[in-house]
């Protein structure tokens, strides 16, 4: 056997088992089953990833069973086929054409919300999952039933009192009173004004 050979033979095995051990990771990273998500945020991707390959079969797997039946109503109302109501996985965000942004993941119990990026109408929508048969699904038909219980507010929602808070002006004490200087009343808060009674001008007037 030519000894030459040895680092070429050690160098093709290390490079099969590299790719061996690529193609198991990939493999499991993909082997998800549909509708078994770990987490609300692992179930928005792959209701996203359902609703790009037009997977209608996917698209209601990653759907609670309140939703399923939700969707089956809004087919029979409007008289549309099951797909056409399934097509965006009722939310907005899917409409983005690379995976959006997504943050604030919350969970109690088997209730959870995350944070969508809706870049279509340029807002964060706050999607509700719930955990069913062993994975987390989108709860739309939960919402309407008003079974869903919220595991806590939005991230946005928290922002958007932070905002309205710190958009306060703050009052001027002597506001009310128009107080130029010295000390303000007790009772700051009452603006008095003192009204004199017309004379009597017939009562004032010299008898004759």
């Amino acid at each position: 056997m030519n000894f030459k050979q040895y680092p070429k033979i050690t160098l093709f095995l290390v490079t099969i088992c590299a790719f061996s051990i690529f193609s198991a990771c990939k493999k499991s990273d993909s082997a998800v089953e549909p509708g078994k998500a770990s987490s609300p945020t692992e179930a928005y991707k792959m209701l996203y990833t359902a609703v790009k390959s037009k997977d209608t079969d996917k698209i209601k797997s990653m759907m609670s069973k309140a939703t399923v039946g939700f969707a089956e109503g809004v087919a029979a109302q409007q008289k549309k086929d099951i797909k056409e109501v399934y097509a965006n996985g009722f939310t907005a965000t899917t409409f983005a054409e690379t995976m959006p942004e997504i943050r604030d993941e919350r969970v109690k119990d088997e209730f959870g919300n995350v944070e969508v990026y809706n870049s279509r109408d340029n807002r964060w929508e706050d999607l509700a999952f719930v955990k069913e048969d062993g994975g987390w699904k989108l709860a739309v038909g939960d919402l309407f039933a008003g079974t869903f219980k919220s595991p806590g507010r939005s991230k946005a929602m928290l922002e958007a009192e932070n905002s309205n808070t710190s958009g306060l002006v703050p009052l001027d004490p002597n506001i009310n009173g128009n107080f130029s200087s010295g000390s303000q009343p007790s009772n700051s808060n009452v603006k008095t004004i003192e009204v004199k009674p017309e004379s009597n001008k017939a009562a004032e007037a010299p008898k004759k």
